[in-house]
């Protein structure tokens, strides 16, 4: 099956356990794996043939920054899950939610949540 990856799609959102990470917010990266068939694209070269992914792009701005969670467990499921229940053209789904700056002391690092879903888990 082919493949469309869509990688550093950012957005400023309020989901954190932390009562300040709901208040304040923070900056999360999303990066999403799209599987469907390109095939009838390649032979007529027309977008309405695949999947425009601006619109994917703008699906996952619109989730991070408008969603309030607790867990980032929850956020990165309920992405999955709407671009399984919003586009028909796309089988399968992997979501890869990273909070750059995770308010944890003394780390620096990056904390972020994989999950892969298909039509048929939805």
């Amino acid at each position: 099956m082919d493949c469309i990856y869509l990688t550093g799609i950012r957005g400023y959102g309020y989901t954190g356990y932390l009562p300040e990470e709901q208040v304040l917010g923070q900056w999360f990266e999303v990066d999403v794996r799209l599987w469907l068939d390109i095939s009838p694209a390649a032979k007529t070269d027309a977008i309405e043939d695949t999947l425009d992914y601006r619109s994917v792009i703008s699906l996952v701005q619109h989730l991070v920054k408008t969603s309030k969670f607790a867990l980032v467990e929850k956020l990165v499921t309920v992405i999955a899950d709407s671009i399984l229940q919003q586009y028909d053209r796309i089988t399968q789904v992997q979501v890869i939610l990273t909070k750059p700056g995770a308010p944890i002391p003394d780390f620096s690092g990056k904390i972020s949540i994989e999950l892969t879903k298909s039509k048929s888990d939805v």
